[in-house]
């Protein structure tokens, strides 16, 4: 009965998570089933018998784009990481639908790996960069981003005079990559690839711009919430946060009395719908 019980629950989060490892499954229903959980080994059996193991991931490649823009330094280097809102990461990435390809903005932490900003939109335009920038502003509750680094590829979004005055105007300090690797972005590629990896790539095909939308609110909903992460010590992102305030009495973001990960609620209360109303190249919530 315990087995078929830790079957369902594996079968519930591979629903959720299509691209998910066995280890972080295993870690999960740990946590829910205690001491009658099997070992690691014994756990991997029983997926792999119920046909609940990843198969082989297919890969995808994205593009780059040039420009005339001042490009600014990469400051990333030898950089030591030990607080969240040290290192915000962003990168554009192609979301293929049956209407045509949609972009997902995205701005991560490097430090905890939350997805802190996000949009999807039908354009490359700044503005909708720009949205997600804004909404990682936001997450940060008011705090003081003075000295922050944000780190991105030299696209022109990134480069333009919009985005790099949104920068300056919370006093952040602007890198970029020089080499045109993808190590020199490592954590936003990596982001990108869990996405498409562990979901877009072993998904239904999205219909549209709003049912990308929809699908990706759910994909970093359980992203930031549920995935464990090798590189937070298998904590979760919104966990790792969590850790960091309540270890080092650091003083929170104003009103961020609980972790503050599911960011992207809707709600007519909120600036996020009214802004939403006002977008007219994409969605964020």
């Amino acid at each position: 009965m315990t087995e078929k019980k830790i079957v369902d629950h594996a079968r519930q989060l591979r629903e959720e998570a299509p691209g998910i490892g066995a280890y972080k499954m295993f870690v999960i229903l740990k946590d829910i089933f205690l001491d009658v959980m099997p070992g690691r080994d014994r756990f991997y059996k029983i997926i792999n018998e119920n046909g609940l193991m990843l198969k082989p991931e297919r890969r995808r490649h994205t593009t780059n784009s040039n420009h005339n823009y001042y490009k600014y330094k990469n400051l990333t280097k030898n950089l030591v990481l030990d607080r969240p809102n040290q290192l915000w990461v962003a990168d554009i990435t192609y979301i293929e639908t049956d209407d045509g390809v949609v972009y997902l903005h995205l701005v991560t932490d490097a430090w905890t790996h939350e997805i802190i900003g996000w949009m999807v939109s039908d354009t490359l335009m700044a503005v909708n960069t720009i949205a997600a920038l804004k909404m990682g502003i936001e997450h940060a509750g008011g705090i003081d981003l003075s000295g922050l680094i944000h780190h991105s590829d030299r696209g022109s979004q990134y480069c333009s005079n919009a985005y790099v005055d949104l920068l300056k105007s919370i006093n952040a300090l602007i890198s970029m990559t020089e080499d045109y690797k993808p190590t020199d972005n490592a954590v936003a590629e990596r982001v990108n690839g869990i996405i498409k990896q562990e979901w877009l790539y072993r998904m239904k095909r999205p219909k549209n711009l709003e049912d990308a939308n929809n699908i990706i609110r759910d994909i970093i909903n359980f992203y930031n919430n549920k995935r464990p992460h090798m590189s937070n010590g298998m904590l979760t992102p919104v966990q790792k946060r969590e850790d960091y305030y309540v270890s080092s009495g650091a003083a929170r973001p104003l009103g961020d009395a609980a972790p503050r990960g599911v960011f992207h609620v809707f709600n007519s209360n909120t600036s996020s719908e009214r802004t939403l109303k006002n977008c007219k190249n994409g969605y964020y919530m």
